[in-house]
């Protein structure tokens, strides 16, 4: 059972880097870093808003699987 959570940890933290990666539109290689894109970010409109609900329910996903794999462990 532990091993069914580890592996779901897994596959739940790369689709999460995934997706915030993704959001970092019209960004150079210095965006991804951290450093500033200089831009003025409006309301998110289509795919920018599933992308965004999509991250957010990877995060609460994971944290979900991080605290039963703690709990079974």
């Amino acid at each position: 059972m532990v091993t069914f959570f580890q592996i779901a940890l897994i596959i739940t933290s790369l689709a999460l880097i995934l997706s915030v990666v993704l959001q970092s539109k019209g960004v150079s290689l210095g965006g991804l870093t951290g450093a500033d894109s200089g831009g003025v970010f409006g309301q998110r409109r289509g795919i920018e808003k599933t992308l965004f609900w999509i991250t957010v329910v990877m995060a609460i996903l994971f944290v979900i699987l991080v605290i039963a794999t703690i709990a079974i462990g």
